[in-house]
């Protein structure tokens, strides 16, 4: 296993052949709250990690015991003028889309509080897996804002408008059992299983075909939300850029000949 720092809060270490990606926020001291320092090393990261081909999957964790991320550091925004916070913003709107602009799939691992700015990080991920300590949210209402990182967008797409609005109405926490069941998180696991099992889900996936998975997350995403012949034109061109590929032929030629496949990731 290697691994790299970005900035004092961002790690990033790959495991096995290198790829499985795992971005860890580590910010202990404040809870991986996300100051504008942490979201420009989270937006270094996510770049990086989405321009290195030999990535296959990027899981997202926490070094944190008790907390995923508390959401935007809010000591550090108490000091803000409003000049400060529009300057602010770019930065902070980079850390989450360069995780929902990730091309790989993408797994949030999530234990203790994720909340705001934290649990949109895990929206902003394909699949969250959550362990038994889980608190997920969107409590910025309470605070005088709305969500800014993709909330209020990402959260309707998982568990509808309706049911997307009395979460972020009422700024209220969910703890897991209720989170799984309202489909806010995917997978729930004993507590501090929660990064064992989105790694292992992780390996999973990069056992399969690298051009194969960025084409099919491509479909996924961009045809969400278009009428169904927009989609199956979207499903069309990704299907097409797989289809003849060096991957496709492999794992034609692996499946009849009854061994692993080599991918060539082109």
């Amino acid at each position: 296993m290697s691994e790299e720092r970005y900035g004092e809060f961002v790690l990033v270490r790959r495991h096995g052949e290198g790829h499985v990606a795992e971005l860890a926020l580590d910010r202990p001291k404040a809870m991986n709250a996300v100051s504008t320092e942490m979201a420009r090393s989270i937006g270094a990261a996510c770049a990086a990690l989405g321009a290195d081909p030999s990535v296959r999957v990027v899981v997202l964790t926490s070094t944190h015991e008790r907390a995923f991320c508390v959401g935007a550091d809010l000591k550090e925004r108490n000091s803000f003028s409003d000049a400060d916070l529009v300057r602010q913003r770019p930065v902070a709107r980079g850390a989450y889309t360069g995780v929902l602009e990730l091309p790989v799939p993408t797994i949030a691992a999530v234990h203790g509080f994720a909340l705001g700015g934290g649990f949109e990080l895990a929206l902003s991920c394909d699949v969250i897996v959550a362990d038994r300590t889980a608190v997920v949210g969107l409590p910025e209402v309470s605070v005088g804002v709305i969500p800014g990182g993709g909330g209020t967008q990402l959260l309707p797409r998982r568990v509808g408008a309706a049911r997307a609005a009395e979460l972020i109405f009422t700024a209220r926490r969910v703890e897991a059992v209720e989170a799984r069941e309202l489909g806010l998180v995917d997978e729930l696991v004993e507590a501090g299983q929660d990064r064992a099992e989105a790694l292992a889900m992780g390996t999973r996936i990069a056992a399969n075909s690298p051009v194969g998975l960025r084409n099919a997350k491509r479909a996924l995403r961009v045809g969400h939300g278009l009428d169904l012949r927009a989609g199956l034109d979207i499903e069309d061109a990704a299907w097409r850029a797989t289809a003849f590929s060096g991957d496709r032929a492999e794992g034609v030629a692996a499946f009849n000949e009854k061994r692993k496949p080599q991918w060539p990731g082109e």
